[in-house]
C-alpha cells in the first residue's frame, strides 16, 4: 500500500507543481506554467514546450477533488495531502525506480516441411432398413434370401459408421523435373474376427486399409506401386453417384497392389492416357500375376458435374475409356488327395464413360451428367463385390472329403463332368446426376444396373445359384455447407435363381456425412 500511495502522490506533487498552490484557489496562467516546467531534471534546456500545462488539462477543484478521494481510500497520508496542496511535490516520495527491460530474443521461426501433407476423409453415419435379412450394409452382389424363408420373409435394421473414412496425401519437393507423392487411406470396413457379435461388428469395427501407393511422375512416365484402384473399369472416373456404399450391384469396384505405368499425352482439346499393370493375381499359387491395360481418354473443352458416391463434388472433362485384363488359374485337380494342377485362363474388357449431357464450367444448378459401365469377360467375379453368384463345386464322386479349391470361391469352378471351367459375367450400369436451383446444392441420382451369366446355372445347385441380378436406386442429396452432407436413397434388389424362383429386397438408407 505504501508503493501506491507514494507514486499516487509523487504524481499529483509532480502535476501541481506546474500551479499555484491550491489553497490560495489562484489561476496559473500558460506562461507561468511553462516557467516552472522549464527546469528538467538535470539542469539542461527547458522542455516546456513538449508538454502543454496542467491547467489547460484539469482545474485545480478537479485535482483537489482527487487529493481527497485518494485519502479517503488512504492511497496518501495527510502529509502527503497538504504538500500537495501548497504544491511541495520534493518533499513527497519519488516513486519506485522501474528496473530496464531485456529485449527479449527474436521469435524462433516454426518447425515445417518442405513436405506437403494433406487430412482428408468423411464421419459417416447411416440407417439402413432392408425387406430382408440378407445384406450388411455392403450388399454387392450378395445372393438375396429366397422367398418363404425366414430371413426372406423378414427384415432388419441396421446403424452404422463403418464407412467412416481417414486418408493422407503427401507430396515431396520435386526434383529435377520428378514430382513423387503419396496417398494412405483407410476406411473400417474390415474383416471382423469369426463369430464376431453384433456389438463388436458395429460399435468397435476392424480398421483397413483401402489405398497404400506411392506415385513418381516423370516428363516422360508415370510410376504407381502399391494397393490402388485396379486399372480395368478405369476406376473411379465412370463411377456412380449413390448414398449407399459402393460397389453397389453389377458395378466393377476393387482395389489391388499394382505396378503401373502410364503416360498422358496432353493437348488443349484432348488429354490420352496409356497404362498398363501388372497387379495381384486371384491366386497367389497361379505364380502369374494379373496383366491389364486401358487407354483414356478426356475431352478438356467438355466438362460436366459429377459425384463419386458420396465424395466430393467436381468439375470435371468428359471422359472414355476402354480397358482389358489377362490372369492364368492352376488350380488342384478335382480329388481329395490332389497332385496334379488344372489350368485355365480367364479375360474381361470393359467400356466406361462420364460424360456431360448439359454441360458446365463451374458446380451450377441445371447441369446434367451421365455414368456408365459395361464389362463382360469370364474368371472375373472378383473385380465385382461379393461376387460369386452361389455357384460351388460338386462334391467328389466316391468320397466324403471335402475339395479345397486353393482359390476363392466364383472365379474358376469344376463343372458336375470335372471339367475345370472359368464362371462367366456380363454387366452393364448407367446413372443420371441432375443438380437443382438455385446453386446446385441439392441434387438428384439414379441408377440401373444389370448381371447375367451364361454358365452358372451348370456350376452349383439351381436353388442356390443365381443367373441374373438386378438394381435400381433413386437418390436425393443436401449439401448444407461445404463440410456437410445428407442423403436419402430407395434401393431395389432383384435375383432370379436357376430354379426360376425371383428374390427381392427392398432397401431406404439415411446417411449424415461430415467431410473434411
Amino acid at each position: 500500500m505504501s508503493d501506491h500511495r507514494s507514486v499516487a502522490a509523487s504524481l499529483l506533487a509532480f502535476a501541481l507543481t506546474t500551479t499555484a498552490p491550491l489553497s490560495g484557489h489562484a489561476q496559473t496562467g500558460p506562461a507561468q506554467a511553462q516557467s516552472q516546467a522549464a527546469q528538467s531534471d538535470d539542469g539542461g534546456a527547458a522542455k516546456g514546450s513538449e508538454y502543454p500545462p496542467v491547467t489547460e488539462l484539469v482545474t485545480s477543484e478537479q485535482l483537489r477533488a482527487t487529493l481527497q478521494l485518494l485519502l479517503s481510500r488512504g492511497m496518501i497520508t495527510r502529509k502527503d495531502y497538504d504538500n500537495a496542496l501548497l504544491g511541495k511535490g520534493p518533499g513527497l516520495s519519488a516513486p519506485p525506480a522501474v528496473p530496464p527491460t531485456t529485449p527479449s530474443s527474436p521469435p524462433k521461426p516454426p518447425v515445417t516441411s518442405k513436405w506437403d501433407a494433406e487430412l482428408y476423409g468423411f464421419v459417416e453415419a447411416d440407417t439402413l432398413v432392408d425387406s430382408t435379412q440378407s445384406f450388411s450394409e455392403l450388399a454387392g452382389g450378395t445372393v438375396i434370401a429366397r422367398p418363404g424363408t425366414y430371413p426372406g420373409d423378414h427384415g432388419r435394421i441396421t446403424f452404422t459408421i463403418r464407412n467412416s473414412r481417414l486418408g493422407f496425401r503427401i507430396k515431396a519437393p520435386e526434383y529435377h523435373g520428378v514430382k513423387v507423392s503419396g496417398m494412405a487411406e483407410m476406411d473400417f470396413l474390415g474383416n471382423q474376427p469369426p463369430n464376431s457379435s453384433e456389438l463388436a461388428t458395429f460399435t468397435f469395427p476392424t480398421f483397413r486399409v483401402r489405398h497404400f501407393m506411392v506415385k513418381v511422375e516423370t516428363p516422360y512416365i508415370t510410376l504407381l506401386a502399391g494397393q490402388y484402384w485396379q486399372l480395368f473399369g478405369w476406376q473411379t472416373y465412370g463411377h456412380p453417384d449413390t448414398v449407399a456404399i459402393q460397389g453397389v450391384p453389377g458395378q466393377i469396384y476393387s482395389r489391388t497392389p499394382q505396378l503401373r505405368l502410364s503416360h498422358i499425352f496432353k493437348t488443349a482439346l484432348l488429354d490420352i492416357e496409356l497404362a498398363g499393370a501388372v497387379a495381384r493375381a486371384p491366386q497367389r499359387d497361379s505364380m502369374v500375376p494379373d496383366g491389364q491395360a486401358g487407354i483414356r481418354l478426356a475431352i478438356n473443352p467438355l466438362r460436366g458435374v459429377q459425384t463419386v458416391g458420396t465424395g466430393p463434388t467436381n468439375v470435371v472433362p468428359a471422359f472414355i475409356g476402354v480397358s482389358g485384363t489377362m490372369r492364368y488359374f492352376a488350380v488342384p485337380e478335382f480329388s481329395a488327395t490332389p497332385k496334379e494342377s488344372s489350368t485355365t485362363y480367364g479375360w474381361g474388357v470393359a467400356v466406361d464413360a462420364a460424360l456431360p449431357i448439359i454441360p458446365a464450367k463451374e458446380r451450377k444448378a441445371g447441369a446434367l451428367t451421365f455414368t456408365g459401365s459395361f464389362a463382360h469377360g469370364t474368371g472375373i467375379a472378383d473385380y465385382y463385390v461379393m461376387q460369386n453368384g452361389g455357384v460351388s463345386n460338386p462334391p467328389l464322386v466316391g468320397s466324403t472329403a471335402a475339395y479345397n479349391p486353393d482359390i476363392d470361391n466364383g472365379l474358376v469352378i469344376y463343372d458336375k463332368g470335372g471339367q475345370l471351367t472359368t464362371v462367366d459375367w456380363q454387366s452393364f450400369m448407367v446413372g443420371l446426376q441432375f443438380y437443382l436451383p438455385p446453386q446446385g446444392r441439392l441434387w438428384v441420382s439414379s441408377n440401373y444396373s444389370q448381371m447375367n451369366s451364361d454358365n452358372s446355372q451348370s456350376l452349383g445347385n439351381a436353388n442356390q445359384v443365381y443367373t441374373q441380378s438386378r438394381w435400381a436406386d433413386a437418390n436425393l442429396f443436401w449439401e448444407a455447407t461445404p463440410a456437410v452432407r445428407f442423403g436419402i436413397e430407395y434401393q431395389w434388389f432383384q435375383q432370379e435363381y436357376a430354379d426360376g424362383i425371383v428374390a427381392t429386397n427392398h432397401r431406404g438408407w439415411f446417411s449424415s456425412l461430415l467431410l473434411f
